[in-house]
């Protein structure tokens, strides 16, 4: 009876395991067939002529289909393009030269939107995105009191219904101008309340002048951008009858191919049969390698896991139906990382914390925000909205509320708790708590630091009350390097210093928030290899283009944030003149020119008090070393703190900008004109570090 029994089980394996092995070996094949097929055709049509081809994607496809930053939207004959939290109508791609004509919704018409609201500057990617040579910026300026002394430009009147003297969401004045001449724009500064910076057709401006058009048609008809991403890979891509993709994991471009997915072209033969995207053990080494390897390796581990769990279960069923009893497994099969920690957290029902940071129901925080009024919103972040709330013990917070569709809000959650946790400094926010996982929403939870942003008084909407005198910069810069010095010796690089992420108390006391771009860094390495990510305007050259994150990225961004605290002026304004539109190429040219006395804020009022003039024209030679597109060059963020504290005591050794020998051609400027205010590039999960020599 026993051997007829053992044959029976043995039998009942064998179909199992037939089953399972056929079952995982046909769906893995499908998935990859569907990713292959959802991307076809290779472009799609929008209206009776425009042709969605990559980098584009429209929004209706799945995100590997195109590249980051490059979807559209189609409805009907419209398309249109999101970016920079601004709306484009797309009038035209041209997948030949790689250029595209874009204009802004609210001036289709012509130059008279409906609400002053609708008035906003072109705000653009150039990470991803230039001007071409056919484009220049026009301004237009509205309720203007009077016609100017000069000559006048061009004028243009809106419809009545468009202003209302008594009204504050409407125009007061009928009398409204478009100027592309600079002695214009100076004169009607002083007569006009608004004006905006629009980019326009230079052939447009001249058929103006000429009288050949009208100012409905110059600014209707838009402007012309080149995207500037290497498309080679793709191309290849294509010839080898593949369909170009993106990995949004590794952050970079792949080749959908009809059996599988490859880095750069379809192989022959051995297609990565059941793998959705490129595995993240891929060779970063061999970009031109196909994954197979790896990808065989994990799929024959998934089939072979599966069966043997069918087998242990087939014993399981067995046993208990000869024993009547229950057999249980006990003990975990390794050590918990990090992640199976938070994990487990969330499914003990008697978890309290998360690394120690407290856990907070999402009805408690719903109550504290008062249902995420809209009214208590703080402010957007890059990956969520903070809204002010207050808690039962009378505690008031900053509550950040991660973006539903950011596919990534999971990992820099846990990301941010598991960095803040563990630091106390005085600079740095604190983290009172954050709610489960499996919370109806991922919610972080700061002390609320009441004062707004560095930003805000810089050149924001707290700039006009002039609180930010100079002895206050200057305890901001070095608060601000203390707490990047304890977060550098903590092995943690914040990688998104700016002026938006200093947050300043009732005393002007600096706290630096926003971890959820931080990352630990290992021991031993001299930098770790990953997508850049931050934002444009404050990120390492070197890192933009090498993919190489040390702490001297922080230090370039901190130099970025030096050039802010002495010109009040933003990391980047596509309203500046081209040469200066970062404001790094702007200090550097100036201190080049011997003409930095430009560049400092008047309201410093540094001609009159020679104090602080030699206070300001250290740290702007502090800034230029920070600034170094050479790494090797910058000095570390302890060296800068130290230098900032002889700064403030008086005993600076520093050459002042005029003493520092500046090649002509030494002003950097950052390839395609790398400039808006907030955009990133997903995140590599693979790092490659890079040990110290003799490690």
């Amino acid at each position: 009876m026993h051997q007829k029994n053992q044959q029976y089980l043995l039998r009942f394996i064998s179909v199992i395991f037939l089953i399972f092995a056929d079952f995982i070996s046909s769906s893995l094949s499908a998935y990859v067939d569907e990713q292959y097929a959802s991307c076809a055709p290779l472009s799609t049509t929008c209206g009776p002529s425009l042709e969605i081809e990559y980098p584009f994607w429209d929004i209706n496809r799945p995100d590997y289909c195109g590249h980051p930053g490059f979807e559209l939207e189609c409805q009907g004959n419209s398309l249109t393009l999101h970016m920079q939290d601004q709306i484009y109508n797309v009038l035209d791609i041209n997948n030949k030269s790689n250029t595209l004509t874009i204009s802004k919704p609210q001036f289709s018409q012509g130059p008279c939107p409906t609400t002053k609201s609708e008035l906003t500057n072109t705000t653009l990617d150039f990470s991803l995105f230039a001007f071409t040579s056919t484009s220049e910026n026009a301004t237009l300026f509205y309720d203007c009191q009077r016609k100017p002394d000069l000559i006048a430009p061009f004028s243009f009147t809106c419809p009545q219904s468009s202003y209302d003297p008594e009204s504050s969401s409407t125009f007061t004045s009928p009398l409204n101008f478009i100027a592309i001449d600079e002695k214009w724009k100076v004169e009607l500064r002083k007569i006009c309340t608004i004006e905006i910076d629009i980019p326009v057709f230079k052939t447009q401006v001249s058929d103006l002048v000429n009288g050949h058009t009208n100012i409905n048609d110059v600014v209707s008809k838009g402007f012309e951008l080149k995207w500037t991403i290497d498309e080679s890979q793709c191309k290849s891509c294509i010839g080898s009858e593949g369909r170009c993709g993106f990995n949004h994991t590794l952050s970079r471009p792949i080749c959908l191919c009809d059996r599988g997915v490859y880095n750069t072209t379809c192989a022959q033969s051995n297609a990565l049969a059941g793998v959705p995207m490129i595995s993240p053990g891929t060779d970063e080494k061999n970009p031109n390698t196909n994954t197979n390897t790896n990808t065989k390796t994990n799929t024959i581990g998934v089939v072979v896991g599966a069966v043997t769990g069918a087998i242990l279960l087939s014993l399981l069923i067995f046993f208990c139906q000869r024993k009547y009893k229950k057999i249980q497994s006990t003990g975990p099969l390794g050590p918990p990382t990090i992640l199976t920690r938070a994990f487990s957290t969330t499914l003990d029902p008697n978890a309290s914390s998360y690394f120690g940071v407290e856990l907070l129901s999402y009805s408690v925080l719903e109550e504290a925000t008062d249902s995420f009024n809209p009214a208590k919103e703080l402010g957007a972040g890059g990956f969520g909205m903070v809204y002010h709330g207050i808690l039962k013990d009378g505690r008031e917070v900053a509550v950040k509320r991660l973006y539903e569709n950011n596919n990534k809000r999971a990992e820099q959650f846990l990301n941010e708790v598991e960095i803040l946790a563990n630091l106390r400094h005085k600079n740095l926010v604190n983290l009172y708590g954050c709610t489960s996982r499996q919370s109806r929403e991922l919610l972080l939870v700061y002390e609320y630091v009441p004062n707004g942003t560095v930003a805000d008084h810089l050149h924001g909407k707290n700039a006009k009350l002039g609180l930010l005198r100079w002895p206050i910069r200057l305890r901001i810069a070095t608060e601000t390097a203390s707490a990047l010095v304890y977060l550098h010796d903590s092995d943690i690089i914040h990688r998104d210093v700016k002026t938006q992420n200093i947050l300043l108390d009732k005393d002007f006391s600096v706290k630096v928030a926003d971890f959820g771009l931080s990352r630990l860094f290992p021991l031993d390495v001299t930098h770790i290899s990953t997508a850049p990510q931050g934002t444009p305007g404050y990120l390492d050259p070197e890192y933009h283009q090498c993919y190489q994150l040390t702490e001297k990225s922080d230090v370039y961004s901190f130099g970025v944030l030096l050039a802010e605290l002495i010109s009040s002026k933003p990391a980047v304004d596509i309203t500046r003149r081209r040469a200066d539109i970062n404001l790094c190429n702007m200090l550097i040219s100036k201190i080049q020119n011997n003409t930095l006395d430009e560049f400092i804020d008047n309201f410093l009022e540094f001609q009159f008090d020679l104090k602080v003039k030699k206070e300001i024209k250290a740290v702007a030679g502090l800034a230029f070393q920070c600034l170094q597109s050479t790494r090797e060059l910058r000095p570390t963020m302890k060296e800068v703190l130290e230098r900032l504290c002889n700064i403030k005591d008086h005993e600076d050794k520093i050459d002042s900008p005029e003493e520092v020998d500046i090649p002509k051609d030494y002003v950097f400027m950052l390839k395609d004109d790398f400039s808006p205010d907030s955009s990133s590039i997903d995140e590599s999960s693979v790092r490659t570090l890079v040990p110290h020599a003799g490690v």
